[in-house]
């Protein structure tokens, strides 16, 4: 595949990027480099290769949901300095 200045141009405007006129042939250049690289990986033969393992394959053990403390809200909240039915009152921030 090739690409023109003008490819990268639209490519630069589009990614909010600026490339300076004395860049523009080495970007293209670099540019042209890297899709060659995509080509040569599209046409490797995969197809008897197994795919990789992926973490998100396996089952996450998780640990038993059993309470570890009792409710001590009373005790926590005797600290403070204004609670309302089991709830801290703080003072408004936002009109």
């Amino acid at each position: 595949m090739s690409v023109t200045p003008e490819d990268v141009v639209q490519i630069a405007h589009l990614a909010r990027l600026e490339i300076a006129e004395n860049e523009l042939d080495t970007v293209v250049e670099r540019f042209g480099r890297i899709l060659e690289l995509v080509d040569e990986l599209q046409a490797v033969d995969v197809s008897d290769t197994a795919p990789m393992s992926n973490p998100h394959d396996d089952i996450q053990r998780l640990r038993p949901d059993v309470v570890s403390r009792g409710d001590n809200r009373e005790a926590l909240q005797s600290a403070a300095p204004a609670v309302e039915e089991g709830y801290f009152l703080v003072p408004k921030v936002i009109d």
